[in-house]
């Protein structure tokens, strides 16, 4: 018998979670049957979705949603063998007894020296969102310039980079001086600290006084109309979160940017990354590559310890974290 620590959310959040949202539990797990595994965890995601997701795909009691990379300690599965990593969605827990459904092998030509936590981040859900916005969504071209909101988070620090791959003039909006220096750090063009300037408008235009192509947005609110007006003719978006909004208790109302898309021909396009799932393995071989050739930086906001993940969950959507925000076991 293995004793299992799990979060689970005690009731739905109210604005910004609370401490008092969360409560640790332990439970005991049986042996493995016929075709199942027994999984340790090692590293868990914090994400900015959960915060949204838990509103519709949780209710009260439930383990908190994510992902965690787990080592399988007992196996009664041959596609799963004994010391083996995966990439699961157990949630909130340190122990998990899986029938196999779901888990998915971490690469085979994984690096040693490459840590495990990247296929909770770069080389995983954050890098396939970021792929297939620019690639699927966007259609980004050589030569065109792009916008990213919350550019030192999981997804926005690795959409620059690969926009810069493809040879594109890249903007990014960041949230402290630390993440501005981050990014130019790994050759965005031109980045602002969106809280320190006058006019969100004005360093908008210096950046780009011809526009912008496309604009990939992980941030909305009534920011998003101010790019808006500065995209240029046929610009595409893509919608891919909103965490200024995640903590709202009452829903948003407005801009409304109709006329403004209207004129600029502009398209706008919400997405998530399972949409591609059937593409999943070939672009994480390819975000595989680009790590090792040195191409892709990957920089982690690593909190140490299980019993922390309320914290360091909160503090993710506090914007404290440079790069993927997990939690190390």
């Amino acid at each position: 018998m293995v004793q299992a620590k799990l979060w689970a959310m005690t009731k739905h959040f109210d604005g910004f979670p609370k401490n008092s949202d969360f409560e640790l539990k332990v439970e005991e797990l049986p042996e493995p049957k016929d075709g199942e595994v027994l999984l340790e965890a090692e590293f868990l995601s914090v994400d900015p979705y959960m915060r949204s997701f838990s509103k519709f795909h949780m209710k009260e009691g439930d383990v908190m949603i994510g992902g965690q990379v787990a080592k399988v300690i007992q196996s009664k599965n041959p596609a799963f063998p004994v010391g083996s990593h995966v990439v699961s969605d157990s949630g909130w827990r340190t122990h998990t007894l899986s029938d196999g459904t779901g888990l998915v092998p971490v690469l085979p030509e994984w690096p040693k020296d490459v840590s495990l936590s990247l296929a909770l981040g770069a080389i995983g859900m954050p890098g396939l969102t970021a792929v297939y916005g620019i690639e699927e969504v966007l259609g980004l071209q050589k030569g065109e310039t792009l916008l990213v909101n919350a550019a030192a988070g999981a997804v926005g620090s690795v959409v620059g980079q690969i926009a810069k791959i493809k040879g594109c003039k890249v903007v990014g909006s960041a949230g402290s001086d630390a993440k501005v220096a981050y990014l130019k750090e790994l050759g965005f063009d031109e980045v602002f600290n969106y809280k320190t300037v006058g006019s969100l408008e004005e360093a908008l235009r210096k950046a780009s006084p011809e526009g912008y192509d496309c604009f990939f947005e992980n941030v909305g609110g009534p920011s998003s109309d101010v790019v808006l007006q500065q995209m240029r003719k046929f610009g595409r978006i893509a919608v891919c979160g909103s965490i200024s909004t995640y903590n709202d208790s009452e829903p948003q109302t407005g801009p409304y940017p109709y006329f403004t898309m209207i004129i600029k021909e502009l398209k706008m396009e919400g997405f998530l990354q399972s949409r591609w799932e059937h593409k999943h393995h070939e672009t994480l071989k390819r975000l595989l590559a680009w790590v090792k050739e040195g191409k892709l930086q990957c920089r982690e906001h690593v909190t140490k310890g299980f019993e922390n993940m309320p914290a360091a969950f909160m503090g993710m959507l506090q914007g404290e974290n440079i790069g993927k925000a997990v939690v190390a076991v």
